[in-house]
């Protein structure tokens, strides 16, 4: 053995003792010296020592399906390189806890003189805040999340040299939010927020996590436009358009207003070439924003179904015919009024307008639209509209179904449900939902909605006996507090937005770990026990966030249009499931029962008012989650073993409560590992593995979508703006697809989101001897290729994280 190769193993071996200190158990020494000497082979002879710990973590990362204990030391490989490039020491020297603390104070301040933090941070009691870092909390991260806080938050120089260390991240974003605070009560309220970020029991959303404490803290998440129906409108959307997405923001563009092609333009006198044209347009102007340099630009169109340019909106992320007509970089959702899923119920007919002709339409809903809408169908049967088209209602919501298959596009949005149950009825009209279809908020051509996210960890709330009461209405008051000052200081792209978000004050506090919370419980998400858990634990999250709210009231005064809300009227959330049944005409399977005492919270909302218009939303988390360590948002976990793949690269990941409770019975062993890598992640199939723990540990393909929809329906009734409701469909059956989503009508659902179905691949089985296996998939692989086209391999579409 050469000199050379001698130090790098010595090197590599002085790393992953360190990293292994809390895993002797599983990296035993000859499990260390086999995971050396590889790791020297996969360097070379001049190798510094940052490819040295790329060759140890890339020997790690490959062996991280044999045991979760080699991705939690690849993350501590991860960790110590960070820590070396952000202090310039070793991460093992007996001061390394003392350079932790002091780089921290040392980098705000270089920060504030770089213009890059905001100047207010030096007001702070540095010292005391590093004294209250706790370093221990970086142990609790695996590698993806390493990597994507490295690649893609943590706050770097212009010259590329970073500047945050883990725990000085979610302190660096406690002081941005706690600037709103009264300067007496400010580094108390900072210390209150590190320690909800940093347990990760709450989660901003990442515009907030990326900005927070910075010389422009964008922090909104998402923002909500209405395009008139003008050119210096339209063109004046683009440039607002451009400007939100330029700071992190995702777009949910409303184009309902403009008319239809072949209608007139008293103007010029010449026929409009419709709405297809400028969204392409759109579509451009969103792949050229580069959001903040970290994340793609991101947008969703939204269209009304009666308009006349729908049939071809729908087609707009087909990979066929005119390019010009294409929009590949955005995505698009379907905005549908309850009377178009009647007629389709009914086998009827149903017209398509210009909204020039019909200007009603898009400003009504629920009774006043269908009357209005029948009214201008009598008109066109007359003869009294310049245009109008009669289709088949059944074969238009195929066609839409078809292309919802084919393409992931149009998502499928409800417009009465989204209005009938807003709180802010008395404020004007929803016109669409954002990027992720969690967000209810009116725009018109002088509003422009914001939302400002973040998201309660279930996970760090349950215990096997179920849920921590106490200690989720805490970490509640504390999300809410931080939400609420988001809002203030925010830096605001338009005054659109501005004026918006200061008159009405939303919110958006949502949930993400519901899985990996039922998993801890034992509950399997196929039972009914499931459904009982997401009622309990929804009214628990929207009784204390709306108390909360209340109490932000009386100590910040209510928000500019509260007067006249349905807050004001004494109609809360769960009030309005009857509201809707009865305005729809027809049944809404749910029987809302409210477990606590909501009377204490109606006479604190009647008695200071409301502090935000609108208190929650369930955004994706794809984002948040990883960093998070928990099960994304309200999903099902995808499968037990998965590649899953983001910004910051493909990562193997591994159910580790499964393994756990694998090797609890003295399952979980070599042969197990690669049967459960041949079914893809699914223990179904496998012999071996007990039945409870293959109900238990369903993935997201093998638990019946309608079931999960129910689930979003149970928790809906306690949400007063929605969910973003993934479907994960693992049919080609078109009826079947049907039914999914006309279950979602029935359920009172407001909005979906993504429909995922079955990739031709998820694991690479390259390690698996198949001479032990039946060499025949168990899907159809001529089925497979027809879906290459839209079915991903992996969990994460690229858009996922565009609100969280």
């Amino acid at each position: 053995m050469s000199q050379t190769t001698r130090n790098h193993t010595e090197t590599i071996r002085s790393i992953l003792d360190h990293a292994c200190r809390n895993h002797d158990t599983v990296l035993t020494e000859a499990v260390r010296a086999d995971l050396t000497e590889a790791a020297a082979r996969n360097s070379y002879r001049d190798a510094g020592r940052d490819e040295l710990y790329d060759a140890l973590v890339g020997t790690l990362t490959a062996r991280s399906d044999r045991d979760p204990a080699y991705d939690a030391v690849a993350a501590d490989v991860a960790l110590q390189r960070h820590y070396r490039e952000v202090t310039g020491e070793n991460p093992r020297s007996e001061d390394a806890d003392r350079r932790y603390r002091d780089t921290f104070a040392a980098n705000v301040e270089e920060g504030v003189e770089a213009g890059l933090l905001d100047e207010r941070l030096l007001k702070y009691d540095l010292e005391a805040l590093a004294d209250a870092l706790v370093l221990d909390r970086d142990q609790e991260f695996d590698y993806i999340a390493v990597e994507t806080l490295r690649q893609r938050y943590f706050l770097s120089t212009v010259e590329d040299e970073p500047l945050e260390l883990p725990q000085a991240f979610w302190m660096r974003v406690a002081m941005g939010i706690g600037l709103r605070e009264d300067p007496p009560e400010r580094q108390e309220r900072a210390l209150e927020f590190y320690e909800a970020l940093s347990t990760r029991r709450f989660v901003h959303s990442t515009p907030t996590l990326f900005h927070a404490g910075t010389a422009h803290p964008q922090l909104a998440s998402c923002y909500l436009t209405t395009i008139e129906d003008d050119l210096e409108s339209i063109f004046d959307a683009y440039k607002e358009h451009a400007k939100l997405s330029k700071w992190s923001g995702g777009l949910g563009n409303d184009w309902t207003n403009v008319r239809a092609t072949g209608s007139l333009i008293e103007s010029t006198g010449v026929e409009s070439t419709g709405v297809v044209p400028f969204l392409k347009i759109s579509n451009d102007v969103t792949a050229a924003i580069n959001r903040s340099g970290k994340r793609r630009g991101a947008a969703c169109a939204y269209l009304e179904c009666w308009h006349l340019d729908y049939p071809d909106f729908i087609d707009l992320r087909r990979n066929t015919g005119d390019e010009r007509r294409r929009t590949h970089d955005m995505n698009t959702a379907a905005w549908i009024p309850d009377l178009f899923m009647k007629r389709v119920r009914e086998g009827g007919q149903w017209t398509l307008f210009s909204p020039d002709e019909v200007p009603e339409l898009h400003e009504t809903y629920g009774e006043e639209f269908e009357a209005i809408y029948e009214e201008y169908e009598r008109m066109a049967e007359a003869g009294e509209l310049r245009q109008s088209e009669q289709v088949d209602a059944q074969e238009l919501w195929r066609e839409t179904l078809t292309r919802l298959f084919e393409t992931g596009h149009p998502w499928i949005t409800f417009k009465d449900p989204c209005n009938i149950r807003s709180p802010q009825d008395h404020a004007g009209v929803v016109n669409s939902s954002n990027l992720c279809t969690e967000i209810t908020l009116n725009t018109s051509d002088e509003e422009t909605a914001v939302c400002n996210l973040g998201s309660i960890n279930l996970a760090e709330h349950v215990a096997s006996e179920g849920i921590d009461r106490e200690k989720l209405a805490d970490t509640v008051e504390t999300a809410m507090r931080m939400l609420d000052n988001v809002i203030d200081l925010n830096f605001y792209p338009t005054e659109n937005a501005e004026r918006s978000n200061m008159r009405h004050r939303p919110v958006g506090l949502g949930m993400m770990g519901f899985h990996e919370a039922l998993m801890t419980q034992g509950i399997p998400m196929v039972d009914d026990a499931a459904i009982e858990f997401a009622d309990e634990v929804t009214e628990l999250l929207a009784y204390h966030a709306i108390d909360n709210s209340a109490k932000l009231a009386k100590e910040r005064g209510t928000y500019d249009s509260y007067e006249g809300s349905k807050w004001d009227r004494d109609i809360f959330p769960q009030d309005t499931v009857d509201r809707l049944e009865d305005e729809r005409g027809v049944e809404i399977p749910l029987d809302t029962e409210e477990r606590l005492d909501w009377g204490a919270v109606r006479e604190h909302v009647a008695e200071h008012g409301m502090r935000n218009s609108n208190t929650m939303a369930v955004a994706p988390t794809a984002t948040i989650s990883t960093i998070a360590g928990t099960s994304p948002s309200i999903e099902p976990v995808y499968s037990n073993l998965y590649v899953k793949s983001n910004m910051s690269g493909d990562f193997t990941r591994v159910n580790e409560q499964l393994v756990a409770d694998l090797e609890a019975r003295d399952l979980w062993d070599d042969q197990l590992r690669d049967q459960l890598t041949y079914h893809d992640g699914s223990i179904q199939e496998i012999d071996r593995v007990p039945d409870d723990l293959k109900r238990l540990y369903r993935g997201a393909f093998e638990i019946d979508p309608r079931h999960q929809l129910k689930l979003a329906a149970v928790r809906g009734q306690w949400i007063d703006q929605s969910q973003s409701v993934n479907v994960f469909f693992p049919s080609t059956d078109g009826s079947k697809l049907n039914e999914v989503y006309q279950t979602a009508w029935e359920y009172g659902l407001k909005t979906t989101y993504y429909l995922r179905t079955l990739g031709a691949s998820q694991i690479e089985k390259t390690t698996l001897d198949m001479a032990e296996y039946d060499d025949t998939q168990t899907r159809d692989e001529s089925e497979d290729e027809q879906r290459k086209d839209h079915d991903a391999p992996t969990v994460e579409d690229p858009t996922c994280d565009a609100c969280q």
